[in-house]
């Protein structure tokens, strides 16, 4: 089995954007030393759910201050970046890490941010596929690449640096499990749906865990379950609160809004939340009803920096021993 941390710098009341950016690089370099297998950090715009706008940046500068751990972007979104550009950044975070770099990418929502980027909602509604395919064509490692598409048309040139990478898309939905099946690509699965859920996109993708998904948790090891229910019921909502409502649609159809305190109860339910031996009963049983044996755990719902680090830590020491 094979477990990362799942790296979303989330902005809780009081706590200055630069300096939670500053605290997941050191949250990183902990899961190193905790004995975590990867890190994979997300992407958000113009909201407090996520302060971190380029997840390859911060990749980067993880890379620099690590040895072993793998470094994964969870996701970038490809609905408002050119796919050679993102590319060209994975190829060098590859080489710059000695293979270490793994590109996750997504379709995105119909947010803001594709007004502010200036791709619209076609891109995100049509283009998605095509711009996969591009992104495919640039990291399968050969020489050049050239488009003649609906949303990209250029002549060939090189790609430079080249690097032969297979990315792994984020699926919501079963048009996107469809296209990453089609093209042999793992899925990233969300915190927000259970095993039932997850089995069934495996279903549906053809295969099981050897296709090498990810599915994304929240995680937090206590003396019991009880108090780590209680901890994080007391500390996630003040940041999903202003978090979620921080989704901004482009245009004006509905968007439903989850109830926050009914999120949090559902994700203590079904993720590692508990006592050491809850938490890895959690991800074998998990493991076993979905054929899933990749994770990659949020540790920072207590909002703050050390309990952030000691939970890492005390995760490292207590449940991945006995996953291993």
């Amino acid at each position: 089995m094979r477990i990362g941390i799942f790296v979303v710098a989330g902005l809780f009341p009081g706590q200055e954007p630069g300096r939670v950016l500053a605290n997941a690089v050191e949250w990183i370099v902990a899961a190193e030393e905790a004995g975590f297998d990867d890190a994979w950090i997300a992407e958000h715009h113009f909201m407090p759910y996520g302060v971190c706008p380029s997840p390859a940046t911060l990749a980067a500068v993880a890379i620099g201050r690590t040895t072993r751990i793998g470094l994964g972007t969870a996701v970038s979104v490809l609905s408002t970046q050119h796919p050679m550009a993102l590319a060209e950044q994975a190829a060098m975070l590859h080489h710059l890490s000695g293979g270490r770099f793994t590109l996750g990418v997504g379709r995105g929502g119909p947010w803001v941010d594709l007004e502010v980027f200036g791709t619209g909602l076609e891109r995100y509604e049509r283009g998605f596929a095509e711009s996969l395919d591009l992104l495919v064509d640039a990291l399968s490692g050969g020489g050049s690449v050239a488009a003649d598409g609906d949303f990209f048309r250029f002549r060939e040139v090189a790609m430079v640096p080249p690097a032969r990478m297979r990315p792994v898309v984020a699926c919501t939905s079963e048009g996107t499990v469809e296209l990453a099946a089609a093209r042999g690509l793992p899925m990233l699965l969300g915190l927000h749906i259970g095993d039932e859920d997850k089995a069934a996109l495996v279903k549906r993708y053809g295969g099981g865990g050897g296709a090498g998904h990810v599915a994304a948790g929240l995680a937090y090891v206590a003396d019991s379950t009880q108090e780590a229910v209680r901890d994080l019921k007391a500390a996630m909502p003040a940041w999903l609160g202003p978090g979620l409502a921080g989704y901004v649609p482009v245009d004006d159809r509905p968007r439903k809004v989850r109830d926050v305190g009914e999120y949090v109860d559902l994700l203590t339910k079904i993720h590692p939340v508990g006592s050491a031996a809850h938490c890895a009963e959690t991800l074998l049983r998990t493991a076993e009803n979905t054929g899933i044996e990749h994770f990659v755990l949020l540790v920072e719902g207590l909002g703050e920096h050390e309990r952030t680090l000691a939970n890492i830590r005390r995760f490292g020491a207590e449940v991945l021993p006995l996953l291993r």
